[in-house]
């Protein structure tokens, strides 16, 4: 396994990060606790989690199977993405939903600290100025080691920093974003951006959530037990991912990557982690079968041509347009 810097921190991360979304709903909890521990014998240090998966399950099981072995991990979770609870405070940004779910994550985790503490997603109705205050405080009381956020744009990523900076607050040191082989947006601004300003890049949807491991037939309805099927998020990971085009774009994949004696899912894997920019990939797994493949793909390198071809293919998805920026 390699680590690499979060950022311009000193914090060092495997290039595969453990996610744990499945733990609780697709995966039981026993064999969430076996994969994880097979993880960490692999040499995987980064596990991701957050308060909202399962209503707070799956970081239930997280701090259980890390009973003994809390340190050695570097442990993220999350907050504020859905609600909480059915007061109209218990969702977002503010401080006082802060304040309150980094209590209740520590408890579920049965921890003191939390290691790299994310905002979910952008919260539109809470200045960032009081958000980033609130996860200064935390990190000053050591309940939390360092702050980032996920699924913000470019500019509300340079505003935050802009922030930190002008008001010496913790800054966020990471972002976590979605990226993989036919989902490449975030090329356009935000990956430049946080190579210019140090910021760590941890991915998430490698496998377009599944759908790049060429298992899928179009013409039949997603099986049971998968990320299309699930109660919580199964119409979202439909309506993301399940479309004609990507399909085609997946089968156009699969032949690149066979033609060079890969796996497709190892090879989008690997292609995620071929970009400097990226620290670590996040793999969603179901199996300890699954976990040894995906964590293989950090070995695999992609050679210039089947790079190219990978590029051929999004921009039949997304054709070379005129931008505004030069």
């Amino acid at each position: 396994m390699k680590y690499k810097k979060l950022g311009r921190t000193g914090l060092l991360v495997s290039e595969v990060c453990l996610g744990t979304m499945t733990f609780g709903e697709q995966v039981s909890e026993a064999d969430a606790i076996a994969i994880v521990q097979s993880a960490m014998a692999d040499g995987i240090n980064f596990i991701d989690t957050a308060d909202s998966y399962v209503d707070g399950r799956t970081e239930e099981i997280v701090g259980r199977a890390l009973k003994g072995g809390r340190d050695s991990v570097v442990l993220a979770t999350k907050v504020g993405a859905w609600k909480s609870g059915p007061g109209v405070n218990d969702q977002g940004a503010s401080r006082k939903h802060i304040m309150r779910e980094v209590e209740n994550s520590l408890r579920r985790l049965d921890t003191d600290y939390i290691d790299l503490y994310y905002i979910h997603k952008p919260d539109y109705n809470t200045p960032v100025e009081e958000t980033l205050r609130a996860l200064d405080d935390l990190v000053r009381q050591g309940k939390v080691r360092y702050i980032a956020c996920s699924n913000y744009r470019a500019f509300q990523l340079c505003e935050a920093l802009w922030v930190s900076d002008v008001c010496n607050l913790a800054r966020y040191e990471c972002i976590q974003t979605p990226y993989n082989l036919i989902t490449r947006d975030i090329e356009y601004e935000l990956l430049a951006l946080c190579a210019s300003k140090n910021v760590g890049v941890t991915i998430y949807n490698p496998l377009a959530g599944g759908l790049l491991t060429g298992k899928y037939d179009p013409d039949k309805p997603p099986p049971a037990g998968t990320r299309f099927t699930t109660k919580r998020l199964g119409e979202m990971y439909t309506t993301r991912y399940w479309q004609p085009r990507y399909f085609e774009a997946a089968g156009q994949l699969k032949q690149i990557a066979e033609k060079g004696g890969k796996k497709l899912a190892q090879f989008a894997l690997a292609w995620v982690l071929s970009n400097s920019t990226v620290t670590s990939v996040i793999v969603g797994v179901s199996s300890l079968q699954q976990l040894k493949e995906n964590i293989g793909a950090a070995e695999l390198k992609l050679s210039p041509e089947e790079l190219a071809a990978c590029d051929e293919v999004w921009q039949k998805l997304v054709p070379t347009r005129f931008l505004y920026g030069r």
